[in-house]
């Protein structure tokens, strides 16, 4: 300040008063200021001002399984949107399934005071944000509920949709179906387990560990899964790809084969429709789940002090071609 003021002529004060946009000051006066800020290539620390005047630091922190998923990058933009109608920012970082990242991140963001948090669980063990939210930091859990603490969470029916997906399969006669599922430390994945399980109790069909294939999956994985279904004794006929990730790793390695499963995949993903077959899937919005969590975030800062909610959201069976393939 006492750079800026020398610059323009002007005492610390009127640069105070131009910066912090009081009145009071001739517009020649403030342009002069300005002019003389932006020759200097200063820049407002806003997240100090704010914590000087006691208020909130403007942004909030988004702890997420991997930026780079698709289905994540809808989740960030709609968390975004809804950050910027209320005058915050987004600072977003990736725990890769790392529960150590994971802590490390949401302790990162908070030690920058962010006034909230949202985040999608790597680990089990989220003790070590109960000092952060008894200071006054609200905390929603997305995709994925909190291991040992009880707080805001939205989900999606994980459970429900594979039990769909199973039955949409068992209708065109298939009864030998199989599951692609990730590790099934993973909420989401075991959750997904359990809903391929009932979902072939309910069609009848027995389940049969050798037709369930769990793990982190990478595209060499998948195609072997798939050459070992294919090569049992009474293979598998249909297949359910317990996520996106893994549902684009088994079209490649189902490309340019003659005896192709049926296939229906938990995730929509772009370009699913215009395959051939196009893909049928199990399809959720990453959007509306991005939203949910951020609008209970904020109802938490605005100072909505009722018991934590559990938020499930629906999903929705898009049959293309792929899931429709009947059981020879």
């Amino acid at each position: 300040m006492n750079d800026v003021a020398r610059l323009a002529g002007v005492s610390i004060k009127t640069v105070s008063r131009v910066v912090n946009d009081e009145a009071g000051v001739h517009p020649a006066t403030a342009e002069r200021v300005l002019a003389a800020i932006d020759q200097l290539g200063f820049r407002r620390n806003l997240s100090a001002r704010n914590l000087r005047r006691g208020s909130s630091t403007g942004t909030i922190g988004l702890v997420l399984e991997d930026v780079a998923n698709p289905f994540y990058s809808g989740v960030t933009r709609a968390v975004e949107e809804i950050a910027r109608l209320r005058g915050r920012q987004v600072i977003t970082g990736s725990s890769d399934e790392d529960p150590a990242r994971e802590r490390e991140l949401a302790l990162e963001f908070c030690s920058r005071r962010v006034d909230g948090l949202l985040v999608v669980p790597a680990g089990l063990q989220h003790g070590y944000l109960v000092p952060e939210m008894r200071a006054g930091t609200p905390v929603v859990f997305l995709d994925r509920p909190a291991g040992d603490v009880v707080v805001d969470t939205v989900l999606v029916d994980n459970v429900g949709g594979t039990v769909e997906a199973v039955a949409h399969l068992a209708s065109s006669g298939h009864r030998r179906i199989a599951f692609l599922g990730d590790s099934p430390d993973i909420f989401t994945a075991n959750e997904r387990l359990r809903g391929y399980r009932e979902g072939c109790a309910r069609a009848g069909i027995g389940y049969h560990e050798s037709l369930v294939v769990m793990g982190p999956h990478d595209e060499d994985s998948v195609r072997r899964a798939l050459a070992g279904l294919r090569d049992l004794a009474d293979p598998a006929t249909a297949v359910v790809t317990g996520n996106n990730r893994i549902t684009v790793h088994a079209l490649r390695a189902l490309a340019g084969s003659s005896a192709r499963p049926a296939l229906v995949g938990f995730d929509d993903f772009e370009l699913a429709d215009l395959l051939s077959p196009p893909v049928t899937v199990i399809a959720h919005d990453a959007s509306a789940l991005g939203k949910a969590a951020a609008d209970l975030l904020f109802a938490r800062l605005d100072g909505d002090g009722s018991p934590p909610r559990r938020v499930v959201l629906p999903v929705r069976l898009v049959a293309r071609g792929s899931g429709e393939v009947p059981a020879s």
